[in-house]
């Protein structure tokens, strides 16, 4: 392994590690703000909790995932909400989903809302232990009584943040580099929201893989039209290659710099507001929740548990090609797909994502692999739980094992 797929390795640990903490901190400062009043709430009713993770699971992208998972291990969702978010969510995969087929990834989206709000509904109402995995109360939102979100105290604070810059202490100023130091690495392009890290698939990107598949279907669209009509083969070839050259470059500029962009963009957005928390904020907050909560206890977890995962799946790839492994009998594909399902990592899935563009993959098998999938969303629950990531796998196995055998 060389020192630039280490440096790509690190770079997407930093942009996963970097979004679930920014999460972590504005749930954490939102929480403290209401006195736990909206975590309540939802805590009260696990109905609305089901409903409010599968809006964040159907959520393009893994910060919907990461922001579920933050809520199961602060015990404000519980497993079946937890559960239904993860049978909901593709991770990166729905940007490609609705980038190469979105009228079937619309109803491939809704099948899976269906499937997990029955799963939750029959997890909500048979299992006793709604936090396997959590220990008793010690992951759950400290609140402290004198944290109230009275008008005085937002009167303090208001005029108390020029004293707060004049007086700063060291974890004031640390926090406040920590938010600066990521702003600026996200500003330069040193964490850029691309996904370059070789996929487990031969070692080619997810550019790649999307290139190739465009120039499948380049190839298929002329075979079908020389077969049709012979006589104009040569100038309906010519004008056809022109047509889809130009709406390939296009597409693929835009929705992959478009993920890239939209990625960046929450970055900025996200640490900008926590940089304004690190300023206005009163000291107890800021020592006991930011430092002592969600830096000290999660960040060492989440970045070395995805570091760890994403060098040891990238070693693998000198050792398994995946793409080789796919068979032609519908059973082991379909126990491939649920496999490679298990991989906690955008990438490995795009394999059956292509092969259903194309129309080589059932939809049953597909939609197993989608169901089993959380891409990057359940790293950060493998840091935390790993008895709950462990049980919702299985969970997740026996729901796509049953609807791949129906749908096939």
């Amino acid at each position: 392994m060389d020192l630039h797929t280490l440096y790509i390795i690190l770079q997407q640990t930093l942009i996963i590690t970097t979004l679930v903490i920014g999460m972590m901190m504005v749930i954490e400062f939102i929480n403290v703000r209401t006195g736990g009043l909206w975590s309540k709430k939802l805590q009260k009713s696990p109905w609305i909790q089901i409903l409010f993770a599968i809006v964040m699971g159907v959520i393009p992208g893994c910060l919907g995932t990461y922001t579920v998972v933050s809520l199961y291990v602060h015990r404000v969702v519980n497993i079946p909400a937890l559960i239904a978010a993860l049978i909901t969510t593709t991770g990166d995969e729905a940007f490609f989903m609705f980038s190469l087929f979105p009228e079937k990834a619309l109803t491939i989206n809704l099948i899976l809302i269906v499937v997990a709000i029955i799963i939750a509904v029959i997890l909500q109402l048979t299992i006793k232990n709604k936090f396997i995995g959590l220990k008793d109360k010690e992951m759950s939102f400290p609140i402290h009584e004198n944290e109230s979100c009275s008008h005085d105290h937002h009167h303090h604070n208001h005029h108390s943040v020029k004293s707060n810059i004049k007086n700063i202490s060291f974890v004031r100023a640390l926090l406040i580099t920590m938010s600066l130091g990521v702003l600026i690495l996200v500003l330069s392009g040193v964490i850029d929201g691309s996904h370059h890290l070789n996929l487990l698939m031969g070692g080619q990107t997810e550019e790649s893989v999307v290139h190739s598949f465009e120039s499948q279907q380049d190839y298929k669209t002329t075979r079908q039209q020389d077969y049709s009509d012979h006589h104009h083969c040569h100038d309906a070839h010519h004008h056809h290659e022109a047509e889809v050259q130009s709406s390939t470059s296009h597409s693929h500029n835009h929705d992959h710099g478009g993920e890239a962009d939209w990625i960046r963009i929450i970055l900025i957005v996200l640490f900008v507001a926590i940089l304004i928390i690190n300023i206005v904020a009163e000291e107890h907050f800021l020592e006991e929740h930011m430092w002592q909560h969600v830096i000290k206890v999660h960040l060492p977890k989440i970045f070395l548990w995805t570091f760890g995962v994403i060098l040891c799946l990238t070693i693998l790839n000198n050792f398994v090609n995946i793409q080789n492994l796919i068979d032609s009998k519908p059973f082991i594909v379909l126990l491939l797909a649920i496999a490679i399902g298990l991989i906690p990592q955008s990438g490995p899935h795009l394999i059956f994502l292509i092969l259903f563009a194309n129309g080589d993959l059932p939809l049953g098998i597909f939609l197993a692999n989608c169901i089993v999938q959380d891409g990057h969303g359940a790293l950060p629950l493998l840091a935390e739980s790993r008895k709950a990531f462990f049980v919702s796998k299985a969970i997740k196995i026996a729901i796509a094992i049953i609807l791949g055998l129906i749908l096939n």
